[in-house]
């Protein structure tokens, strides 16, 4: 077989892992362009390697990939971007094959942004283990063998990490998508109506909103009481021309499912504008997530344009 050949095959096995090795930096690092980023800086790795002494491409792939997303998180510029306060994970449409698997509760709940966010609690290594062990049922030999650390560190890491993101979380229910459209509605509805005694019956006792204000404040606004998270709703949802204008023109408002929760996705032509999401418990809304920046919704809004909206929630905002 000629070199031309066997580049070609090996780049085609290279290939047919990218969109588990890209779920799997996004896991990691909890934004899709830099996922991108260092699955390409894999491929990069793999074509200067010696693949004939690569015995286990799949195996060798990952642990350059895991790798690469830690050097990542232990970055000087990384700390200092997610330490200044307005960090929030890239949201991802429903169906976007960087999503990777979802076929238990720990893989769907590993992509959710709840957990993107509390990750960033752990330290890299402890997410690593974490990513590699609930989402990809990597065994803790494996992992040891990715990350270069015992096999009982690994299990020390994943212990240390399930109970830091179990303290933290606020809970959180699977609803079925009906269900959860429905209370979607009946928020946006009470929102747009200015109605803040039925959006504080929609919001469980400890709600919490956050926003990255559109990416124009240094840090996210935090909302701490269902009253308060109330009125920023209100504020938020009522059209205005001013709004319109920020937007770029008249919104539509479509329901959709974003890391695997329920979302209102605000698009003007066929561009994502914002993307609000909602964390359910009980049947209530316990977190509001809204995302405007321009440069946290750009896979969303190419993932949008080869997606088959349903008719608007509401078709001119």
């Amino acid at each position: 077989m000629d070199n031309t050949v066997t580049d070609r095959f090996d780049t085609s096995r290279f290939e047919a892992s990218r969109n588990r090795l890209a779920s799997l930096a996004y896991r990691l690092l909890g934004s899709a362009t830099d996922a991108e980023d260092a699955v390409q800086d894999a491929f990069l790795h793999w074509q200067s390697a010696d693949r004939q002494q690569i015995k286990v491409p799949e195996a060798w792939l990952t642990k350059v990939v895991t790798n690469l997303c830690l050097d990542r998180l232990r970055s000087a510029q990384a700390r200092r971007e997610r330490s200044a306060g307005a960090w929030l994970p890239e949201p991802l449409l429903d169906g976007d094959p960087m999503l990777g698997p979802a076929d238990t509760f720990e893989q769907r709940e590993s992509v959710s942004l709840a957990v993107l966010t509390l990750m960033e609690r752990l330290s890299p290594v402890e997410r690593a283990v974490y990513v590699l062990r609930e989402a990809f049922s990597y065994s803790h030999a494996e992992i040891a063998e990715i990350l270069d650390i015992s096999e009982s560190a690994s299990q020390q890491h994943l212990h240390r990490a399930r109970r830091r993101i179990t303290a933290a979380r606020s809970g959180g229910d699977e609803v079925d998508r009906a269900s959860a459209r429905r209370i979607v509605e009946e928020f946006l509805a009470a929102a747009s109506s200015g109605r803040t005694e039925r959006l504080v019956a929609l919001l469980t006792d400890d709600a919490t909103a956050i926003s990255d204000g559109a990416g124009l404040t240094e840090k996210l606004s935090r909302f701490d009481t269902p009253q308060r998270v109330a009125a920023v709703a209100r504020a938020g949802f009522k059209p205005t021309p001013a709004k319109r204008r920020l937007a770029g023109g008249t919104p539509a408002i479509h329901f959709a499912v974003v890391n695997g929760t329920p979302a209102i996705l605000t698009v003007v032509g066929d561009q994502v504008v914002g993307s609000v999401t909602f964390d359910l418990a009980g049947g209530k809304i316990a977190t509001v997530r809204g995302i405007a920046a321009p440069a946290r919704l750009t896979r969303l809004t190419e993932a949008w344009r080869r997606h088959e909206p349903e008719t608007p929630l509401v078709a001119e905002w």
